[in-house]
């Protein structure tokens, strides 16, 4: 099914291959190039760039026309395949009402270790996707990731947790279970309750899995259950 919003910023993996014939086709389409950092290469034609980052490699297509290129130029001719729009034929299971759970900072030095989770159902899951909202690993951009952050509230509606342990309450929980997969257990578990206390008919949570799914099973209390 395709999406009747405009996409205006598009994210992929690329191949060293695919990046090549990438660099090839904008050069032949009147794009213009200049430095950036932490690319392979950067371009520009009119309202529209095209930048492929070295981490990766992954390309980002940002601006007016970005839809109609990654659609007619980008899959066709150097992904060899229709993604964008397609999501519900590729990946159903991501428009089914769920709670999607995971956490990050747990190998920082400095700063919380936090754990998030949101409700999405098939309107929901629309509205982020046609805002680009997708794997922080595939974002360059910190200030995208907190702009993304912000829609992401917006757009769901409140039905979203965060439980934040700093340093002094991480070492309390890490002494009281002993080991790191049972904290995470424990947080994870604490953001599905929060969340089930605002949608109680959720009939299913999808946690990044760090360990068995017991060890969040086992730190559920009574509404998780």
């Amino acid at each position: 099914m395709l999406s009747s919003h405009a996409v205006n910023s598009y994210t992929h993996a690329l191949t060293r291959d695919q990046t090549s014939k990438l660099r090839t086709l904008l050069a032949e389409s009147g794009f213009q190039f200049s430095a950036k950092q932490y690319t392979l290469f950067f371009a520009q034609k009119n309202n529209l760039s095209v930048a492929v980052y070295e981490k990766g490699p992954k390309v980002l297509v940002q601006g007016k026309g970005a839809e109609e290129f990654v659609q007619f130029e980008l899959e066709p001719k150097i992904l060899g395949e229709a993604k964008l729009g397609y999501e519900e034929v590729h990946s159903p299971e991501m428009f089914e009402p769920h709670f999607g759970v995971d956490e990050s900072g747990k190998g920082d030095f400095f700063g919380p270790l936090v754990v998030a989770g949101v409700y999405v159902d098939r309107g929901i899951a629309r509205k982020l996707i046609d805002a680009g909202v997708q794997d922080s690993k595939r974002i360059g951009s910190d200030a995208r990731i907190r702009a993304l952050a912000e829609t992401i509230r917006k757009r769901t509606a409140g039905l979203i947790e965060t439980v934040l342990i700093g340093p002094e309450r991480y070492n309390e929980l890490y002494q009281k279970f002993g080991n790191l997969n049972k904290l995470l257990g424990w947080g994870h578990a604490r953001v599905i309750e929060n969340l089930l206390a605002k949608k109680s008919d959720c009939p299913r949570a999808l946690s990044d899995q760090f360990a068995d799914a017991r060890v969040i099973e086992q730190s559920l209390l009574r509404h998780g259950r």
